[in-house]
């Protein structure tokens, strides 16, 4: 890896859990702003915009605005202008993104695609059965990520990936991904950044989606002990982390030791 310049940090079980800092966050992201570094957040959440989050990082006291931050929605509406501009599409998330989804075509009957968001609520029988409907009748299936849970205040809640595995399985279907962990989202990231993979960290809680799939598309992963952490899911892996550390605290020290190894 040539020298860092800019670190990818996911929000949900990193920064905060249930919107609330964890120890050392807000501190560890000023000591990273003050060394000159890019920042990007990089999230799959799906019930909140960029400004929402920005609004409710900001009066933490963490040093970001919207224009730090790439949702899952953000993408997801880039996506589906660039290859099914003008579609009908019907949305199945918990939250208000509306405003993420500027541009898109949000219809409730005959849609030309499915983009599933986040789970909560809304994911009843009903609703479901009525996205399996419109994928019987051929529309396409998008979806924003495909996090199996994630962890609030509360414990390990379901999120959307459980749900859409049972429907890409009953319609025969596959969906595209848009959010993590699509090497589609990184390079955004590292576009907005304007840095190559190799100079860019990405600071997860989930092995797969935030960490491995990062070192896919060549950024070093860090994984962190924190959030959805389990022991047993990064002993069965499928890959093997480049660095894993207690916490989001623990970035700025482990920059710090790469920057006096050069």
């Amino acid at each position: 890896m040539t020298s860092v310049r800019a670190v990818l940090i996911d929000i949900d079980g990193v920064l905060t859990v249930s919107w609330e800092p964890l120890p050392g966050a807000v501190e560890a992201l000023r000591e990273i702003r003050a060394a000159g570094l890019g920042v990007a957040l990089v999230t799959n959440t799906t019930s909140r915009t960029r400004a929402s989050i920005a609004g409710t990082l900001a009066e933490a006291g963490f040093p970001v605005a919207a224009e730090d931050i790439l949702t899952a929605p953000a993408v997801t509406a880039a996506y589906l202008a660039e290859h099914f501009p003008g579609a009908r599409c019907a949305l199945l998330n918990s939250g208000d993104v509306g405003e993420d989804l500027a541009g898109v075509s949000l219809v409730d009957d005959d849609p030309d695609v499915v983009v599933l968001g986040g789970a909560g609520e809304e994911f009843g029988y009903a609703a479901l059965n009525r996205a399996f409907g419109h994928l019987q009748r051929g529309a396409r299936l998008v979806a924003m990520h495909r996090n199996l849970y994630w962890r609030t205040e509360d414990g390990l809640q379901l999120d959307a990936g459980a749900f859409l595995a049972g429907l890409e399985q009953a319609a025969r279907t596959e969906a595209v991904v848009t959010g993590k962990p699509s090497r589609a989202f990184f390079a955004s990231a590292l576009a907005r950044l304007g840095v190559g993979a190799d100079e860019a960290v990405m600071v997860g809680d989930d092995v797969e989606s935030d960490v491995l799939a990062a070192q896919a598309a060549g950024v070093t992963g860090v994984l962190v002990r924190t959030g959805k952490f389990l022991p047993e899911t990064l002993r069965d892996a499928s890959g093997t982390p480049d660095h894993v550390i207690d916490s989001f605290a623990d970035v700025p020290g482990l920059l710090r030791t790469w920057s006096a190894q050069e």
